[in-house]
């Protein structure tokens, strides 16, 4: 793997990619389980979703779908909407975000600082909130002259960009060698587009996918859930059908102590999802023993500091006080954390 400082990006958008791996040596409470993770925070947009936001619209351009004129339109909890603002930016095209309440303030700023406009719904459809971000892009498609939605959910450019990018990356860095694969779930797109890689290439990697509790993908049930980017509420095109080797459901405080636990133990600031997944992994540690695991994470923590990183918003959102929340974040064990979700 090229480390992109040794290289002169051609623009923002060639930059994209070659994020770095990062072994984490204090994270885990046993010596023998090696952990590694991507860490997508390091893309120019600030997460994995900048590699599908570019490859998306490189690929609608080749098939002649949009042109400078066209207005680019998607739903997104945040960091989907930052990727294609910056990609749209750099294109000159006109970008509409539909987001709702539950996107980072920051990430909604960001996507305004490049240009982007923010639809914001409030109001659910059939009791979810990703059903009405939907309607209301199919409404702004059918009322914006020359638009376009590259619809994530449903876009096989989506997986691809994974497939040619993240996975790609690491498994040339680790030359195949690596047992277990965690991957937050959404979309499902970073999953898949991992997932076929590592088959096509005869791995025998096992791929974890990590989803929310009150998430439908997966065949759950439907729940209320504070952690944007992980789970659905509405399943996917993209998902349907999907089945990996194992999936693993976390709660909302999960995410948050993964967090916690990783800024702690290995001065590292993670998004949301990211804290599930490594919440997934420090559970499933003694299985884990004497395999190397890597594990991608999303985005940076440092969108997440009046959420994931803010006790009174745990304490409100969660029911988690903050002497609760120190304690689980201290412990030596990741079974309090089940303990306490019971």
């Amino acid at each position: 793997m090229n480390p992109i400082s040794n290289r002169v990006c051609n623009g923002v958008l060639d930059a994209i990619g070659h994020t770095p791996l990062i072994r984490l040596n204090r994270f885990l409470d046993r010596e023998d389980v090696e952990l590694l993770i991507k860490w997508e925070a390091g893309n120019p947009g600030g997460s994995a979703k900048d590699r599908p936001a570019a490859k998306m619209l490189e690929e609608a351009f080749a098939r002649g779908e949009i042109s400078s004129e066209t207005t680019i339109v998607e739903s997104t909890s945040g960091n989907m909407g930052i990727g294609l603002a910056q990609a749209c930016r750099y294109h000159g095209l006109r970008f509409i975000c539909v987001v709702d309440p539950r996107a980072q303030k920051q990430n909604l700023a960001i996507i305004e600082a490049l240009g982007g406009q923010i639809e914001m719904v409030h109001q659910p459809l059939g009791g979810d909130l990703l059903a009405a971000r939907i309607a209301k892009v199919c409404e702004l498609i059918e009322t914006t002259p020359n638009s376009y939605w590259p619809n994530q959910y449903a876009n096989r450019d989506n997986p691809r960009s994974h497939f040619e990018g993240t996975i790609a990356e690491i498994d040339d860095a680790l030359d195949g060698e690596f047992d277990v694969l965690f991957v937050a779930t959404s979309s499902t797109g970073t999953a898949q587009g991992c997932r076929d890689y590592l088959r096509s290439r005869g791995r025998d990697t096992q791929v974890v996918a990590v989803d929310s509790v009150g998430s439908v993908l997966f065949g759950g049930a439907s729940g209320p859930r504070k952690i944007p980017g992980l789970g659905a509420g509405k399943e996917p095109r993209l998902a349907a059908g999907q089945s990996f080797d194992q999936v693993v459901r976390v709660t909302d405080l999960d995410c948050v102590v993964g967090c916690r636990k990783l800024a702690e133990r290995e001065a590292i600031l993670v998004g949301g999802s990211a804290g599930g997944v490594l919440t997934s992994v420090g559970r499933m540690q003694h299985e884990l023993a004497g395999k190397r695991c890597v594990a991608v994470l999303h985005d940076s923590g440092t969108r997440y500091l009046e959420t994931v990183f803010n006790d009174q918003w745990v304490s409100d959102s969660l029911d988690c006080s903050s002497e609760s929340l120190h304690a689980l974040v201290h412990s030596s064990s990741f079974d309090v954390i089940e303990k306490v979700n019971a």
